[in-house]
């Protein structure tokens, strides 16, 4: 019996085996059926087939928006840093971030708790028109409560926005009444320059947040009413600025520069050389210049600051900027979506690549900054002198990507203490302005000029309202008295700017009062002197 069983049972095994090579058999005939696929010279070919054959044989059904949006992601990502797509509303906020205006109800607006609170009404929107004011809180939008259940500020964004033309119910607290609004949206201008004003009698200021369609028309506007208030200095706050449309930079810097000055060129693998020079037509040509950056002054900020440092035009002060030298060119489809493409990178007239070296964690390259030194100590800054280049004058410049300051001014951490971080971390003094603002409302409204401003801010026992708030409302117990000095000359001008931007003056207002604890704007106020290698010529005072 066992032998049979043996015998048996090697039977099937045998069988089973005949089988499963059967089936191998089958299988290899059905492959070699199709034979391998020519790729040829078409570099996208193995892709193509890959793709087709998907199309054609896959078993299930399948999702094309999905698999095509993550599709060309994957190669952008192969790329550099900067190629991406983006999906139809990425796309349309980013293109709406520069083309100098968006439509919705024109409000600036801050959550400093768990209530929006309007900042800004913009001058000629439908919140104007319709009665809107600075202090309002809002209570819902289109019946939806956003007030006291922490809403998030992006989805009041969205909802409040819209097409022109439509409508949208907004209720607001102002004081102790509650009043319902019907606002027709409509396009409302978004302002490149944040602030303009002088800084005593010779020396004006002006911050560009970005570069939008509108930016040299504004700009040029703010600078002829400071050249007519006596203005002989500018000095250009570039800082955070992350950059936008490269015509305006060209534009821009056109006005400081003379006749066949380099602006910039750019090229690359598929893209010949181009370079941009200046027409000598500028009406800034005559006026001194210093330009603030950071490690947040990126792309069309970096063309300008290179422009200037390399036709030693004007004092680059600050720290050294991001580093991002790369035209993207743009490439829409009909579903809304779309990529920017890297094209070229862009030079400084002296041949600096702008462009830092991209690295495995390159969007994390302010982390390593820091961790480094380089944002505390000059000495650390990582300048590739295997570059070296020569301005006009013949200064020294490096390349190594980004834009490296004449005059580095360190990040200011010695003033935070204990204190600060407890109501920074709660926001108490944006929370504070807003309630200064109910309370003194008609007071503020009847300021009409930065003196007039000065002076009430002086007369209005600021500190000691704050250090009340502050223990009452949130519960931060008052520091003591060595504490409190180290702590009011940084805390209290910020407190001071956000309780002058609730009056007329706005932004103008904020940056002014900002200016006090500012490391960089008071390096900036100082005189500069750019000394020529050849002849030791005093360029710049």
């Amino acid at each position: 019996m066992k032998g049979m069983k043996d015998r048996t049972t090697g039977i099937i095994n045998l069988l089973l085996a005949a089988l499963v090579g059967a089936l191998v058999a089958l299988l290899t005939v059905y492959v070699s059926r199709s034979g391998p696929r020519k790729l040829g010279r078409d570099p996208w070919r193995k892709l193509n087939l890959v793709l087709d054959a998907v199309s054609r044989n896959y078993v299930d059904s399948i999702d094309y928006k999905t698999l095509n949006a993550d599709a060309v992601e994957s190669v952008l990502s192969k790329l550099d840093p900067h190629s991406v797509y983006l999906p139809p509303q990425e796309l349309s906020e980013s293109e709406n971030s520069l083309a100098g205006n968006f439509e919705g109800i024109g409000i600036q607006f801050n959550v400093p708790n768990d209530t929006a609170v309007v900042i800004e009404v913009i001058p000629g929107g439908p919140s104007e028109k319709i009665g809107l004011m600075a202090g309002d809180r809002l209570l819902t939008v289109d019946g939806t409560v956003i007030a006291g259940v922490h809403f998030p500020q992006d989805s009041i964004v969205r909802r409040i926005k819209g097409p022109a033309g439509t409508k949208v119910a907004i209720e607001v607290r102002r004081g102790s009444e509650d009043i319902l609004f019907e606002i027709t949206r409509g396009k409302i201008p978004l302002h490149s320059v944040d602030a303009a004003f002088m800084v005593g009698d010779s020396v004006g200021y002006i911050r560009l947040s970005k570069f939008s369609r509108t930016t040299v028309k504004e700009f040029a506007a703010s600078a002829v009413e400071l050249v007519a208030q006596g203005m002989q200095e500018l000095i250009l706050d570039l800082r955070g600025n992350s950059g936008g449309y490269m015509d305006q930079a060209l534009n821009l810097s056109n006005l400081f520069l003379p006749q066949g000055a380099g602006i910039v060129y750019m090229e690359g693998a598929h893209r010949k050389r181009e370079s941009y020079t200046a027409n000598g037509k500028g009406f800034l040509q005559g006026i001194a210049l210093k330009v603030l950056i950071d490690d947040g002054s990126a792309s069309s900020s970096e063309i300008f600051a290179g422009a200037m440092q390399d036709n030693d035009r004007g004092v680059i002060i600050g720290r050294r900027s991001f580093g991002k030298g790369l035209v993207q060119e743009p490439l829409y489809f009909n579903d809304g979506s779309g990529i920017r493409l890297t094209v070229s990178r862009f030079y400084t007239p002296s041949g600096r690549c702008i462009q830092k070296p991209y690295a495995e964690d390159y969007m994390l390259d302010w982390y390593h900054r820091y961790e480094d030194g380089e944002l505390l100590v000059a000495d650390s800054i990582k300048v590739d002198t295997s570059q070296v280049y020569r301005t006009v004058n013949g200064r020294t410049v490096y390349g190594g990507g980004g834009i490296v300051p004449d005059v580095f001014v360190p990040m200011d951490t010695t003033k935070v203490t204990p204190y600060y971080v407890k109501v920074s971390s709660k926001a108490t003094p944006m929370r504070f302005a807003s309630a200064w603002f109910d309370s003194h409302k008609e007071e503020l409204a009847a300021i009409e000029d930065y003196p007039a401003l000065l002076d009430y801010l002086e007369r209005s026992s600021l500190a000691s309202s704050f250090l009340r708030f502050a223990r009452d409302k949130d519960g931060i117990p008052l520091p003591g008295k060595a504490e409190w000095e180290r702590t009011q000359p940084y805390l209290m001008p910020q407190v001071r700017a956000l309780v002058g931007r609730y009056s007329h003056l706005g932004d103008n207002a904020y940056y002014h009062l900002f200016m006090d604890y500012d490391n960089v704007i008071e390096e900036a106020l100082k005189p500069h002197y750019i000394t020529i290698p050849e002849d030791n010529q005093l360029l710049y005072e």
